[in-house]
């Protein structure tokens, strides 16, 4: 008698099992210390074989507690900590603080002040999705792309280091003003550096946009609805990769961006091909804005005439003048005077919509401080997202996403 040796297929094999036994699935832990997750994120998935039926995002590795710092510090010693939030673009996120604190106190600053805010901004913007970029094409296995992309974002740390003193954490804008003017040439050098950039970052989107691989990768998957990119509270690229045209520095401009002529590209699928060519093509509109500035470079002042009372007068005021010395102190120890009231302020910030609200009792403290980061609403989505997808799809699907736990462990 011959034997049978063929096998059932798996779904007669699980509907014959008894009921208290059902198909395994395996739990598996991504992260924290992952370099797909682009920091300290871990994703307690379950899966079915390759496929994910379910992810936990856990966060809070990095329980920073930003907001409460900043109830116990004054005004002005909470600058360097904006740094912290998304580090990649701290030039933005000081900006976004700054006019926070300046709604607050009526304050309005100069157009020279603005403009320089707005350039360093999307010069933060370029380096942003830069860094971004970079890191989306390792994730998918496109090495070259990083090793463009991070030489250009080089260049724009060396304009970041003559302008503010350093690369990384600049603490640049102050409540009122700047830290300083720009020096010499610098106008320049930064209107050389767009020169040279567009024709190279037209190569680096050539390597990826028609590129087989990266397409297969891309293309249809993490597709987020407009609808649950509303619901779910995403703002930024994430957004208007899922075809909403939503951008306030067009919806409720801010620091003169009014006066400046940019288009907001916007998705049509909402997948993570469609994020990548809204940053692509944000990088653009970037260096139209920067060109703009540059060609019409207002002169002027650099910080609001009555922010003398907000942040220390120059050195050598300090040292000849009795009045500017006790000026110095009363800044130092208590702090500058706020009236008493609440404010909210968001910008549009390279990751999305980075949010301030302040209440204040007056005095040199903020009462309460709430922080909106754009990274930790983005990831909200990861459970819905996530399922349905091959854990190598998660890969991808975190890289378009472009989030930084920086601001969402804030």
């Amino acid at each position: 008698m011959a034997t049978d040796f063929s096998y059932p297929d798996a779904a007669a094999k699980a509907a014959a099992l008894p009921k208290e036994f059902g198909p395994e699935k395996m739990s598996l832990s991504m992260g924290p210390s992952h370099p797909s997750t682009h920091g300290v994120l871990r994703i307690q998935f379950e899966l079915d074989g390759e496929i994910v039926t379910k992810a936990d995002p856990v966060i809070g590795y990095l329980h920073r507690g930003d907001e409460k710092i900043a109830e116990n510090m004054t005004y002005n010693q909470f600058v360097p900590y904006t740094d912290r939030l998304d580090y990649i673009a701290p030039l933005a996120n000081n900006m976004a603080y700054a006019i926070a604190v300046e709604r607050l106190a009526k304050l309005e600053v100069p157009a020279r002040c603005q403009a320089i805010r707005v350039l360093t901004a999307e010069m933060a913007r370029v380096s942003s999705h830069l860094m971004g970029l970079g890191a989306f094409g390792i994730d998918v296995g496109a090495w070259t792309v990083f090793m463009y992309c991070f030489e250009e974002r080089e260049k724009l740390y060396k304009l970041f280091e003559e302008l503010t003193g350093a690369r990384f954490t600049t603490s640049y804008s102050r409540i009122g003003g700047l830290a300083r003017d720009v020096p010499d040439g610098w106008i320049q050098r930064v209107d050389a550096f767009t020169d040279q950039f567009l024709p190279i970052l037209d190569e680096v989107l050539s390597l990826l946009s028609r590129n087989k691989i990266f397409l297969d990768r891309t293309v249809g998957v993490g597709v987020i609805s407009r609808s649950d990119a509303i619901a779910y509270g995403l703002s930024g690229p994430n957004l208007r990769g899922s075809g909403v045209a939503n951008d306030l520095r067009k919806d409720r401009p801010y620091s003169g961006y009014e006066q400046y002529e940019f288009d907001v590209p916007v998705g049509a699928q909402g997948d993570c091909y469609d994020r990548y060519l809204c940053r692509g093509e944000e990088m653009k509109q970037s260096i139209g804005i920067i060109r703009q500035i540059v060609k019409n470079f207002p002169r002027g002042d650099w910080y609001a005439p009555d922010a003398r009372k907000i942040f220390a007068p120059p050195k050598e005021k300090i040292l000849t003048s009795m009045e500017e010395l006790i000026n110095n102190f009363m800044i130092v120890t208590e702090g500058p005077q706020m009236p008493v009231g609440e404010v909210y302020f968001e910008a549009e910030n390279p990751k999305g919509a980075l949010g301030f609200y302040i209440v204040s009792k007056g005095g040199g403290v903020p009462y309460r401080m709430k922080i909106r980061s754009p990274s930790f609403c983005n990831l909200s989505i990861l459970p819905k997202l996530c399922v349905g997808n091959l854990v190598s799809d998660v890969v991808a699907i975190l890289g378009s996403l472009d989030f930084v736990m920086g601001e969402c462990d804030r």
